[in-house]
């Protein structure tokens, strides 16, 4: 495999203190075998794509490189939200347009249904909490677009409302420096290491086979089937689905290479904050949030009374700049919310997101490669579209036009960033413009 960061963030070392759970009871590929579909990825879209195909009676297997979860899906802030993308609704409609635009809406609000529809069929307990999310504005220029903001979402049938800081305040959402804040009532909150291992026991009470500990390291043809080789065993499948997002490698398969960009985010979780401390910072909301900077910081109160504050950022996957990230998040966590500074961090952790250069995701055949298809590229917000994604793909493996909308936002495929392997140098030149923008 060739791997764009460095060895430690593919480690366990960057997950070894997460709050979430991981199921590890799983069998590894020994030995030669045989399916119809192979799944390279034991996340939500690779996850729910065997779900949905072993549902319909086809043969899959899964080959996760850990165990189901351990990547982004089983280290992430836990938001069942509308997004998928980070092109806004403007460049989409340019670009697609108005339409297409207004398709990929529908698709988000159906993603989010999708996620509620399965925990409730397989009776995954997840901690739900929250009705929609809140956007808070770090300036005043983003506050006063809130009106726009909100007369697109009711144009879409979304409920949406504006707060004040006076009206933030009043309903329990006080942090500081925050200038208005626009609630999105559609959404939930949920604890993504349990939706992980809820959604990979579905998949295999469906007849999916799931194996852990089974990395593919080379990818190749036998007559006309597709080889999969791991550590201990091979597998030959007639058709494949890589759904390895943000932990995807330059060569499985070939035509991947420069075609993705992971990207860190961190996150921290509290120990459980008592009622009379909330009440002294002025956040007694369970409703998610985050705030409208580039380099966004997201953030909830759970049900147990935990407070999850997550950011994105580091450039570096080593211990050392772990550490220091950590460290930042923290501080922007005490600048938030100052009556918390006294509060421990019980856990933190990072995990590695996905950007497309053209910040759509992708959900579609591979060019070139025969019955291969791919479903990625979930801009750090795959809890509800990663799942929607693997439901798209697993009609598109069988032959079918997919049930659901299927926007022409998610059918484009990945586009090359420039610089080849040395791609991550954007990421180094992009972030101290966007904190610069944030200041602004």
């Amino acid at each position: 495999m060739k791997r764009l960061w460095e060895p430690f963030a593919y480690s366990d070392g960057p997950r070894a203190n997460c709050a979430w759970g991981l199921d590890r009871a799983w069998p590894q590929l020994e030995g030669d075998h045989a399916t119809d579909i192979a799944v390279i990825g034991g996340g939500y879209a690779g996850l729910s794509a065997a779900l949905h195909l072993a549902r319909a009676g086809e043969q899959v297997t899964v080959l996760e490189a850990q165990a189901p979860g351990w990547g982004a899906s089983g280290r992430n802030g836990g938001f069942c939200c509308l997004g998928g993308a980070m092109a806004d609704h403007a460049t989409l409609s340019r670009r697609f347009g108005s339409d297409q635009a207004s398709l990929w809406i529908g698709a988000e609000k159906q993603a989010i249904a999708l996620v509620e529809a399965l925990i409730a069929a397989h009776g995954i307990e997840v901690g739900r909490h929250s009705h929609g999310e809140v956007v808070l504005a770090h300036n005043a220029r983003m506050a006063r677009g809130f009106a726009a903001e909100k007369a697109r979402y009711e144009a879409h049938g979304i409920g949406a409302e504006i707060f004040t800081p006076a009206a933030l305040t009043e309903r329990g959402l006080a942090a500081n420096g925050v200038h208005g804040g626009l609630h999105v009532q559609i959404g939930f909150g949920l604890d993504p290491g349990a939706y992980a291992a809820g959604l990979s026991r579905a998949a295999q009470a469906a007849g999916a086979d799931i194996r852990a500990r089974s990395p593919v390291e080379a990818l190749g043809r036998d007559g006309k089937r597709h080889r999969l080789t791991t550590p201990t065993g091979t597998l030959t499948a007639r058709r494949l689905l890589i759904a390895t997002n943000g932990y995807s490698s330059e060569n499985l398969p070939p035509w991947l290479a420069g075609r993705f960009m992971p990207l860190q985010s961190s996150v921290m979780v509290t120990r459980p904050i008592t009622p009379d401390e909330r009440a002294q910072q002025g956040w007694t909301s369970d409703l998610m949030a985050y705030d409208s900077r580039r380099l966004l910081h997201y953030f909830r109160l759970m049900p147990d009374g935990r407070f999850l504050f997550g950011m994105r950022g580091g450039l570096r996957a080593q211990p050392a700049r772990e550490a220091r990230v950590i460290r930042r998040m923290r501080a922007d966590f005490e600048a938030m919310f100052p009556a918390w500074a006294g509060v421990e961090t019980a856990h933190a952790w990072s995990g590695l997101v996905n950007l497309a250069r053209g910040q759509t995701p992708f959900v579609g055949p591979i060019p070139g490669l025969k019955n291969a298809w791919g479903a990625m590229a979930w801009h750090g917000n795959g809890v509800a579209m990663a799942t929607y994604g693997g439901a798209l793909v697993a009609d598109l493996i069988r032959g079918r036009a997919p049930a659901r909308p299927y926007p022409t936002v998610m059918q484009a495929p990945l586009a090359r960033f420039p610089l080849g392997r040395y791609r991550r140098a954007l990421l180094a030149a992009a972030t101290p413009l966007m904190a610069l923008s944030d200041r602004l």
